[in-house]
């Protein structure tokens, strides 16, 4: 639980710090004014913005890099319920990009590799045997590199709409957290800006609101590595020669 309690804690701790500096940046120069002018711009698109937004968050998935601040983004310029659904369709895309990419060129090239990973490798078997339920469970646990894996699960006998539909299940509570930090964000804009004036009681509740949402992800990501080891267990006792399943922090590790 530490672990994954840690990785939670410290992503949202670091967001919240960033907040809390651009806020007393906000101070000297007009922050919340550019800000708002690039929220103002990105909502003038209209529907383009709501096509192209998933786009660039699925190139960000295929190409691993950082997605966080775009998940924020999708808050941010959207709304909770909106920017949630924006960008979960995004990851989804990019996971079936991913998928294909590595079904059609993975035994050759990206199999080597990516099983170079102590993770990965152990994974793998536990992916094909175990199906859906280690991709849900993997896809839940904050320290797991979420879109290195959707380019090992193309490597495996798994379907790709069973693979998508619980790599969109799995994703949804982070996706959902990461949204609300966004939606966070717009309403300190506006508070900012003067342009809303909530009451005490709207604090607690948006306060409320983002400790409920950490303590589930949290709870999510200890169930989900205890989940991976008994399968790993279970394994082990009908003979299965498989590898212990490393630890999460060994996949920040280059492969």
């Amino acid at each position: 639980m530490l672990h994954a309690g840690r990785a939670v804690f410290i992503q949202v701790g670091g967001l919240l710090l960033a907040s809390i500096f651009l806020f007393g940046l906000s101070r000297f120069f007009p922050i919340a004014d550019i800000l708002g002018s690039v929220q103002e711009r990105v909502m003038r698109w209209g529907a383009w913005s709501a096509i192209c937004y998933p786009l660039l968050y699925a190139c960000c998935n295929v190409l691993l890099l950082p997605g966080g601040f775009l998940s924020i983004g999708g808050g941010f310029f959207f709304g909770l319920w909106w920017g949630f659904l924006v960008i979960l369709i995004g990851n989804v895309a990019g996971a079936a990009l991913s998928f294909y990419i590595s079904r059609w060129v993975g035994n050759k090239w990206l199999r080597p590799r990516l099983l170079r990973n102590a993770t990965l490798e152990a994974l793998e078997p536990a992916v094909e045997r175990e199906g859906w339920k280690i991709i849900l469970l993997s896809q839940l646990h904050p320290l797991f590199p979420t879109s290195l894996l959707t380019y090992l699960y193309g490597l495996t006998r798994m379907r790709f709409r069973t693979c998508m539909l619980w790599v969109a299940i799995g994703q949804a509570p982070g996706l959902f957290l990461y949204a609300y930090l966004g939606t966070l964000g717009q309403l300190g804009l506006k508070l900012v800006r003067g342009q809303t004036h909530p009451r005490a009681i709207e604090y607690l509740f948006w306060g409320g609101g983002l400790l409920l949402s950490v303590v589930i992800l949290v709870l999510l990501g200890r169930i989900a590595l205890r989940l991976l080891q008994e399968a790993q267990d279970v394994a082990r006792l009908k003979g299965v020669p498989l590898k212990p399943l490393a630890s999460p922090e060994m996949v920040l590790e280059k492969p």
